[in-house]
């Protein structure tokens, strides 16, 4: 079940992907949250960059890993507007980070874009479950879906349309 305050930061999530897909990058944005309920790091995907590794749950191991001791990380909450690819998860695994909290799956994802043709992605898309395990994983949250979903389905069509 999810509390008022899981929704606040999920919605906060949704309009980090937002930030991004504005500034013209795929529209991911992640939260890390204390146990205490104060944010310690947000951020959007950076991949526009040329390195696809720029990905807010990423950068979120990273911080955590260099600012928090092992205890703060187990206890920390990651928000996040998509599941984790599996490098995201891998990293949320060894860096020892605590629940895990998403808007979309990685198969809603998929589905989404499917209906606007998008190829399939080259690296393949798993639950965080298959990647690591002894982590707390809440998700999809429905009710922020079809925004999101707009916003994956045209950051392709932009992407597609500037390609020709």
């Amino acid at each position: 079940m999810l509390s008022k305050q899981d929704l606040i930061f999920a919605r906060r999530s949704v309009e980090l992907a937002k930030i991004s897909l504005d500034q013209g990058d795929e529209p991911f944005g992640s939260l890390l949250v204390s146990a205490s309920g104060e944010i310690l790091y947000e951020g959007h995907n950076e991949v526009s960059s040329g390195d696809q590794t720029r990905h807010p749950e990423f950068e979120i191991a990273r911080w955590a890993a260099k600012n928090l001791t092992e205890k703060e990380r187990k206890e920390a909450i990651v928000y996040t507007s998509n599941e984790h690819c599996p490098m995201c998860a891998a990293a949320h695994g060894w860096v020892g980070l605590g629940k895990i909290v998403y808007v979309a799956s990685a198969s809603q994802l998929m589905k989404w874009l499917k209906e606007v043709g998008a190829p399939v992605p080259r690296v393949k898309p798993l639950p965080i479950q298959e990647v690591i395990r002894d982590v707390e994983v809440v998700g999809p949250i429905l009710e922020f879906s079809e925004i999101l979903k707009s916003y994956h389905q045209q950051n392709y069509l932009a992407t597609k349309k500037m390609q020709k």
